[in-house]
């Protein structure tokens, strides 16, 4: 079985896999401050609950946009699993052409999105990504990754409006009935809401003109069937799109070391 992780600034997502099948996923708050032991005692829970065999895992792959937990996550692999983790990263073999300036500056869950887009879902496309900021990823018609456009992500864009104005509340985020609000929170949610979309659209749509026009847009993250539903460019939810990325990464790269020991 294969155990991937994506940790992003705000939430982490778990998958397991066995034959190529995602058995089991969860979605944690991260949190930087947890140890090994924490991060390892509550892998098995959560395994134990559904029923898998924690013993059973034989490789783990990681994506990673918060570099202080790197090593603890890695200890966590090594001593909870006993297996020395994947961390995906500019220079892994995923068998995407990178055309990004430098490569090293596009984030481990941009790539494993842009791997699983275009396997899933051809090339050109584009990944639209919600999470504690909004990615815009590329993917031209040859298959390889341009590079994009990052947002602050809509969670945040309602936190520095709470903080900065001292009379306006803080509000659910969530499509209100009208764009017109008669209230102040039905002023707020209808400005965040479709202020949202109308960036995102915004984007989509001028990206997809220097792409020639037939690019697919794919959304990904937390508030992605959120903000699908008043968009007008995108065109599939696939809430599990970076795990399958991960782990389309891992067999990858484990093909490729396999061809080599037999190579020598």
């Amino acid at each position: 079985m294969l155990l991937v992780l994506d940790v992003g600034n705000t939430n982490t997502s778990l998958g397991v896999y066995a034959s190529g099948q995602l058995l089991r996923h969860w979605r944690l708050t991260t949190a930087r401050a947890r140890t090994v032991d924490e991060y390892g005692v509550h892998a098995r829970n959560l395994f134990q609950l559904a029923g898998i065999d924690f013993q059973e895992i034989t490789a783990v792959a990681i994506s990673s946009v918060v570099p202080p937990l790197n090593y603890t996550l890695k200890r966590m692999a090594e001593v909870y699993f006993n297996r020395t983790p994947l961390f995906i990263d500019h220079t892994t073999e995923t068998g995407l052409k990178i055309l990004y300036e430098p490569p090293s500056d596009v984030g481990a869950d941009r790539l494993v999105d842009a791997v699983a887009a275009r396997h899933f879902y051809g090339a050109p496309c584009i990944v639209v990504d919600f999470g504690t900021a909004t990615t815009f990823n590329a993917i031209n018609a040859d298959g390889e990754y341009l590079g994009g456009a990052i947002t602050p992500g809509i969670a945040i864009s309602s936190d520095v409006l709470f903080e900065r104005a001292a009379r306006l509340p803080r509000v659910e985020i969530k499509r209100p009935a009208s764009v017109i609000g008669t209230s102040t929170v039905g002023a707020i949610q209808s400005g965040l809401y479709y202020g949202y979309v109308g960036l995102v659209d915004g984007i989509l749509r001028r990206m997809k003109d220097e792409l020639g026009g037939k690019a697919r847009v794919i959304a990904t993250g937390g508030l992605a069937s959120l903000i699908a539903t008043g968009s007008e460019l995108i065109e599939t939810v696939d809430d599990t799109l970076t795990l399958e990325g991960l782990r389309l990464i891992y067999e990858h790269t484990t093909a490729n070391d396999v061809q080599r020991e037999t190579q020598q």
